[in-house]
């Protein structure tokens, strides 16, 4: 045996060793990784079994706890359904006993329909014996009556009918008449204390707009100036505003004269700025002039708001502001139409105070009422239609266009309560003293108008004009007229009145007839 080969076993059985070796500690270890694990493993097995009994009393508790919760709230459902239960049967007896007494009434009713009954029978039949008894009595009593008048039943009755017919419609005229008289003389009274109220409370300014606007001046000098070189100054003046300036010996005072109230407002705040300014010249003078004319519709308008202001009225479109600042510069009579407008409104606002009426619609209707004249010359037709058309325009209520529409309509008698407010207020304001100017011949040639007007009705014998025309008496023939004419004589001549002439205001007609008799004794 060579040497190589006893190594070679050597190292053979040095790996078997090893092996062996190896195996044995692996077989070791093995057997105590298996006593670890069978340990862990019965650790676990007791965790198990106490987490197991410790959810199953969990789950008990939880069980028996919810046991209890439902226990409890089916009681207390029980209690509730006996409780309801309790109700209804208590309003089953209530509805039972009411029943009871309503069918214990109906069977009394029933009772004494039925002895009602027997005694319509019984009246009946009386009362069938006595209409027979009373047609009885009628043929005789129509046969005696036609042996005595020697008239047919047919020409009684007509003549019956006819009798009447007068008795009842005399009666009816008189209780008209009275009926008439009384409600004339209620409305009278009412209106009078409603009209005197409003009037005693606005005391309105007369507004007198004349013609000429005065400018005042700082001193003489300033005349001169306004004057200017050979008067250009002057004339430059009257060319750009298309006024008249009357410079006489009126001490620091210029005189701007002219019949259109725009222009001559332009002409006095130009006059106005001019001399606060100093330089006068002709194109200082049309520079201003331009300028003031196209600030004078701010100026318009701040009337308009003021106006607006004053009653208390807010929100107005602004064209309607624009449109009632143009009334400032509008006259009637010797006021403003802006001015009358106002007055209106405020006497408007306190009629419908004392009538329970919307009172700031009516102080809108007041103020809105005569708009139109503010575009009449522009607009066809009559101004309190155009005044109603921009209302509409403008989105005004239905109740205020209606009310401007007939604010100067005769027949009031189916318009609403606030027309006949603003027809009043707008007669107040117009007609109050300082409003209206009229010539004296004028006013003479009016009332004989009025007198002739009436004499020529049938039957009047003479006729006064009273009150400066507000009260027309007049006295008729005794022969020529009954006392139950005299009404309707009485409206055929106001309607007259109404129709052909033109009187501010009311005019009261008094119809008069008197028979006197006279005698001597001798």
């Amino acid at each position: 045996m060579s040497i190589l080969e006893g190594i070679l076993i050597v190292i053979i059985g040095f790996l078997v060793g090893l092996l062996l070796l190896g195996i044995f500690l692996h077989k070791k270890q093995l057997s105590a990784a298996f006593v670890r694990a069978q340990g862990e493993s019965k650790k676990i097995l007791d965790e198990a079994r106490r987490e197991a009994d410790r959810l199953v009393k969990a789950t008990l508790h939880e069980a028996k706890e919810e046991s209890r919760n439902r226990r409890r709230e089916f009681e207390e459902e029980s209690k509730k359904r006996k409780g309801e239960m309790n109700k209804l049967e208590k309003k089953v007896k209530l509805r039972e006993q009411t029943i009871e007494k309503k069918l214990e009434g109906i069977e009394a009713r029933e009772g004494l329909a039925q002895k009602l009954e027997q005694q319509l029978l019984k009246d009946e039949k009386k009362q069938l014996r006595l209409l027979a008894e009373c047609e009885l009595a009628i043929e005789r009593n129509q046969q005696a009556l036609q042996k005595i008048a020697n008239m047919s039943i047919a020409e009684a009755r007509a003549e019956l009918m006819l009798t009447l017919q007068d008795d009842a419609r005399k009666e009816a005229k008189e209780q008209i008449r009275q009926i008439e008289e009384q409600t004339r003389k209620d409305a009278t009274k009412k209106a009078t204390e409603i009209i005197s109220l409003a009037v005693q409370r606005m005391a309105g300014e007369f507004v007198n707009d004349s013609t000429i606007a005065v400018v005042t001046l700082p001193s003489e000098e300033m005349k001169g100036r306004i004057i200017g070189r050979e008067g250009r100054n002057i004339r430059a003046i009257e060319q750009a505003t298309g006024v008249d300036l009357i410079i006489d010996d009126t001490p620091e005072a210029v005189i701007v004269s002219c019949f259109n109230p725009i222009r001559r407002e332009i002409a006095k705040v130009t006059l106005d700025r001019l001399i606060a300014d100093g330089r006068i010249h002709p194109a200082r003078i049309e520079e201003t002039v331009k300028r003031v004319e196209t600030e004078f519709v701010g100026i318009v308008r701040e009337y308009g708001e003021q106006a607006s202001f004053d009653l208390g009225i807010t929100d107005l479109h602004p064209e309607v502001l624009s449109l009632l600042g143009k009334l400032r510069f509008r006259s009637s009579g010797l006021q403003s139409i802006l001015q009358h407008a106002i007055e209106t409104a405020h006497i408007c606002g306190m009629m419908a105070g004392e009538l329970g009426i919307n009172v700031k619609r009516a102080k809108r209707a007041g103020l809105l009422h005569d708009i139109g004249k503010a575009v009449d010359q522009e607009i066809e037709g009559h101004h309190a239609d155009i005044s109603a058309d921009l209302c509409r325009k403008y989105g005004e209520h239905s109740e205020v266009v209606e009310a401007v529409r007939m604010h100067h309509a005769e027949d009031l008698l189916h318009a609403s309560a606030l027309a006949v407010v603003l027809g009043a207020a707008n007669q107040l304001s117009a007609n109050r003293p300082g409003a209206r100017k009229e010539i004296l011949e004028g006013y003479i040639k009016r009332l004989k108008g009025m007198e002739e007007l009436v004499l020529k009705f049938p039957g009047i014998e003479s006729a006064y004009v009273l009150q400066a025309g507000r009260e027309v008496r007049a006295l008729v023939s005794p022969e020529g007229v009954e006392d139950e004419e005299i009404s309707n004589l009485a409206d055929e001549i106001a309607h007259t009145i109404r129709k052909e002439l033109t009187f501010p205001g009311q005019v009261r007609i008094t119809v008069l007839r008197e028979s006197k008799y006279v005698e001597f004794a001798t």
